[in-house]
Order: C-alpha cells, then structure tokens, then sequence
C-alpha cells in the first residue's frame, strides 16, 4: 500500500490524536471515485499510529447517509474511533476565527461545521485529518493538517 500521508509518524509529534473530518469518511462511505482510495489509505495509516477521534458534528455530517443509528454507530466502532465532545474552549475559538472569516469578506451568516472541526482539532492538540485543508489552513495556521499534497480537480 502506498503511503497517502508522507512522515506521518514525526508530523504526529506532539499530538495526542488525529480528528478525522467527515469529509474523509463520506469518500470511504461512499466509494468515492476521485477521493475513496486516498481516504482510505489515510484512514488506516492514521490508525496505525495513532487515536482516530470524532466528535458530534463529523457524527452529524456522516449520519445523512444512514437510516438507523445502529448503522451509524457500526461505521463507528469505539475500538477504532474515539468519541470526543466539543470543548467550550473550541467554540469560543470556532466563534474567533468566524468573525475573521466575515471580516475577509465571508457570505455565510453562522459559523460553518469546518470551523467547529478546527478548532477541536486545534484546542485539542490533535492534527487533522482531511481532504479539503484550505479553510483551515487560512485560519488555524498552526494546526497539523494530514491531506492530500496534490490537489485533485
């Protein structure tokens, strides 16, 4: 298996986990033609080194494509996922970098669930793991972003 993640093991230094965003899980899910191989790859090399968490939103986003919750919690298995709730500290965070957002010239009225996800990940000392890191890089600089190098279109 090709590595999806390169230095996985030294760039998970000083984490105590990897938050994994839903949009990782949904490829998976949903055998994704451009993004399920990578994801899933990513997913187990995680795994292997360290403590896959979610939290309630990433729970939310992936349960639209469930009809029970027993089907939900059986993709959630708690030997592999880490259930975590969202610190408080996490929402005052998410509610910062919103306001940045607006103040750049931002369309969407309420804080959207990626800025939520970063600032779990970010409060929570754990690197994330997504596809789509270009929202949080602009406004969690300093958060462990585990995602794909080259972009696909």
């Amino acid at each position: 298996m090709t590595q999806a993640i390169l230095n996985l093991p030294f760039r998970l230094r000083g984490c105590r986990g990897v938050l994994v965003d839903s949009n990782v899980l949904l490829d998976i899910a949903t055998n994704d033609p451009a993004w399920g191989g990578w994801s899933a790859r990513a997913l187990a090399q995680a795994a292997e080194h360290t403590t896959l968490i979610i939290n309630p939103i990433v729970y939310a986003e992936v349960s639209i494509g469930y009809t029970t919750i027993e089907a939900l919690d059986a993709v959630f298995p708690a030997t592999l996922y880490q259930r975590e709730p969202l610190p408080w500290e996490a929402g005052f965070l998410a509610g910062e970098c919103f306001l940045r957002y607006r103040r750049r010239g931002g369309s969407r009225t309420s804080p959207l669930p990626d800025f939520y996800i970063g600032a779990h990940a970010a409060i929570g000392h754990l690197a994330l793991l997504t596809r789509d890191a270009a929202r949080y890089r602009s406004y969690y600089p300093t958060l462990e972003i585990l995602a794909p190098t080259n972009r696909k279109l």
